[in-house]
């Protein structure tokens, strides 16, 4: 990445030099930001709208990729990587035509991964591994003014196995329910490097967002200070951190994050407003242990420097369905750290919620 960036440096001296010595302009300090941006894919022949496959850790990866209707491959273009629910695959969302259609409106270059399980050893359900979800262990432990209360991501009494076989010797308990054969975040830091290199991207606006399963991995690329580096913003999409991960984000730069939740999810519920407490999966027997929106949503805020000591105040994103409020209603335009709650349940409302999470990227593009 380094060698990347020094010789992105070396092309915009050079270039700036000969325009100098010619006397045709003086170059701007913002020519040479935008100049920086572009990635090592620009002006190559690159690749198209497909499927493709890149191997990390010894493991043969899947992803797909929409380039957007009129890409050219000397204007730098923003990428939206997404990735998928628990058993889902690159189609669930890159193949969508809603999702498409918008994309390429917008000019927005879509990468679309695979997660891991279905094959050997494990047999299951792909699935993204984040903070807890492998181990089985929340990030609070145990809270002795609470009654009761345990170090798990679930309530091992009501809860099923869910465990991968390659989990056997890392897992703390029975509540791990993702994958362990492979670093996800470092996949996903791979995966943007590979797309830089293969089309012309703005560094400076890749983006992550993901649903329910990949939701709760997208805070994890936005906590995490090994795949944060690599993202502008995140938008997870009906997806929260386990019990007690309440990190921020992982970077000292602005990390803008949209969260929509359902305020009928009876799998990954939000919580009330203004409630920090954790919230509990309702749906059969399964009772798995989530930060509350409230909760993430204050602490990412208190780290961009907003104020926290009232309510969340009313935002007008210019949509009907979802209520939205933020902790930084102070800031200019669209807030860095968003709350949007819609009267849904565990679904992902393409229609709406996807227009509105690229409003909020495009909002927080500079």
């Amino acid at each position: 990445m380094r060698q990347d960036h020094a010789r992105s440096i070396r092309s915009v001296s050079t270039l700036l030099f000969v325009i100098l010595v010619a006397g045709h302009v003086e170059a701007s300090e913002e020519s040479l930001i935008e100049s920086s941006r572009s990635s090592t894919g620009c002006g190559q022949k690159g690749i198209g709208s497909g499927v493709y496959t890149l191997t990390h850790d010894g493991i043969e990866r899947i992803y797909r990729v929409h380039v957007p209707a009129g890409y050219e491959t000397d204007v730098a273009a923003p990428v939206v990587a997404f990735f998928h629910g628990w058993g889902g695959n690159e189609n669930e969302f890159a193949a969508n035509k809603v999702v498409t259609e918008e994309a390429d409106r917008r000019g927005y270059i879509l990468i679309a991964p695979r997660g891991i399980g279905s094959g050997d050893p494990d047999h299951k359900a792909n699935s993204w591994t984040f903070s807890g979800s492998a181990t089985g262990l929340d990030g609070d432990g145990i809270n002795s003014r609470v009654a009761g209360d345990t170090d798990a991501i679930c309530d091992h009494d009501m809860t099923r196995d869910y465990s991968y076989g390659s989990c056997a010797a890392s897992k703390s308990n029975t509540c791990s329910w993702t994958q362990c054969q492979a670093d996800d975040v470092d996949f996903a830091a791979s995966l943007v490097q590979e797309i830089k290199a293969k089309l012309c991207v703005d560094a400076s606006r890749v983006f992550a967002m993901g649903g329910s399963n990949g939701g709760m991995y997208t805070w994890e690329l936005g906590q995490n200070h090994m795949s944060a580096p690599h993202f502008r913003a995140i938008a997870p999409l009906i997806g929260l951190p386990h019990r007690g991960y309440l990190d921020a984000q992982g970077k000292d730069m602005d990390m803008p994050v949209i969260v929509i939740t359902g305020m009928q999810d009876n799998v990954v519920p939000p919580g009330e407003w203004d409630d920090p407490a954790f919230t509990t999966t309702s749906n059969g027997s399964d009772r798995f242990f989530y930060t509350g929106a409230t909760a993430i949503t204050r602490s990412w805020a208190e780290q961009h420097a907003c104020d926290t000591t009232g309510s969340a105040v009313a935002f007008d994103d210019g949509y009907d369905e979802p209520d939205c409020r933020s902790y930084c209603s102070g800031d200019p335009g669209w807030p860095r750290v968003l709350d949007c709650r819609a009267q849904m349940g565990h679904t992902y409302e393409y229609e709406w919620a996807w227009m509105l999470i690229l409003d909020f990227f495009d909002a927080h593009s500079k």
